[in-house]
């Protein structure tokens, strides 16, 4: 009797352009993950509200990155993508879990606290409850695994401690998911600072490298990139924060291990280096770059994609609502 695949459930936001620190932390591990595991992944646009988004923006940003996910290998078939808002239950189950969450837990999580800081003229209630909308993203598929950076465990954690509390008031309900955190490259750096992630927020600037930027600006950006005062190409991140980010790249492009690379690099300088560098980050984007403007051109076949997603996704979702809303005690609502 074959053992029933783990559960996994992952998503991104679509408030900025996916960047290379996107594919190689995420996206990257997620198509490696596909065929071993029965995979969600989902464009959390609900969570991108949180922020003030042009709607316009946030559309086409919603639509490129589902063909950015097909681009970079995730295949519709053995995976089901979809768009968050378009599954009402991830909002209906956020509402009765956000009843099983504590105010102090809510205070505490550090994401709250840096958005609160970079938008402090729009603190408002989603920024707050943001952790219950993403357990419930978690615990609506009854998710083993949550692929994330280290800087994400505590959402994690905190779902955790929800179904937990859950579990504990009305017996088990939900599964407890446990953080997936990949070995390599999870964590990109920004090329101009390289004590910050690169994130989408840096977007415009030579710090960040987004998945369908051109070629010149991407050896641009290389160039400009941050090292240090010395020659050696050496992985050591904690005095050589800018060399080792490079290093991390220049790895996950090629398949080079850290060895390999300072064998390569040994007496030639930084110079040939960031140019070695940009050029293989420049063919590892070449094709996601080219496929996505193929299937943004074929707006029929992503819709298709989108809304396959959906029906799936919120076939799963409503077994865990309906039992949930059971074990609270609400009326089961007519079916037609």
């Amino acid at each position: 009797m074959d053992t029933p695949k783990k559960r996994i459930f992952s998503g991104i936001k679509p408030s900025g352009e996916l960047t290379l620190g996107s594919y190689i932390g995420a996206i990257r591990n997620w198509v490696a993950l596909q065929n071993d595991y029965d995979c969600l992944y989902c464009i959390v646009d609900m969570h991108a509200i949180t922020v003030r988004q042009n709607p316009a923006d946030l559309r086409r940003r919603t639509l490129e990155q589902l063909a950015q996910y097909i681009a970079c290998g995730l295949d519709p078939e053995k995976n089901i993508v979809y768009i968050q808002s378009h599954v009402p239950a991830h909002a209906e189950l956020s509402w009765v879990l956000g009843c099983y969450t504590m105010f102090g837990e809510l205070s505490r999580m550090t994401q709250f606290k840096d958005k609160s800081r970079k938008n402090a003229d729009n603190i408002n209630a989603g920024l707050f409850t943001y952790p219950v909308l993403m357990a419930a993203d978690i615990l609506l598929y009854q998710a083993d695994l949550v692929p994330v950076g280290e800087d994400q465990k505590q959402h994690v954690e905190i779902a955790r401690d929800i179904a937990g509390r859950f579990n504990q008031v009305y017996s088990p309900t939900f599964t407890l998911p446990e953080p997936f955190i990949p070995k390599t490259g999870a964590r990109v750096m920004s090329l101009l600072d390289p004590s910050s992630k690169m994130s989408k927020s840096e977007q415009g600037g030579d710090g960040c490298i987004t998945l369908l930027e051109n070629p010149d600006d991407i050896m641009r950006a290389f160039k400009r990139a941050v090292t240090d005062s010395e020659t050696s190409v050496r992985f050591d991140p904690e005095h050589k924060p800018g060399v080792s980010n490079l290093m991390t790249i220049y790895s996950c492009a090629t398949g080079k291990s850290f060895a390999e690379i300072e064998a390569e690099f040994e007496g030639r300088g930084y110079g040939d280096f960031k140019t070695a560098v940009g050029e293989s980050v420049v063919e590892l984007l070449r094709p996601i770059r080219e496929k996505t403007q193929e299937l943004l051109a074929n707006r029929d076949y992503l819709e298709s994609i989108y809304a396959a997603g959906a029906e799936r996704a919120a076939r799963l979702a409503q077994k865990t609502l309906d039992k949930v809303y059971r074990k609270v005690g609400f009326v089961p609502r007519a079916r037609g």
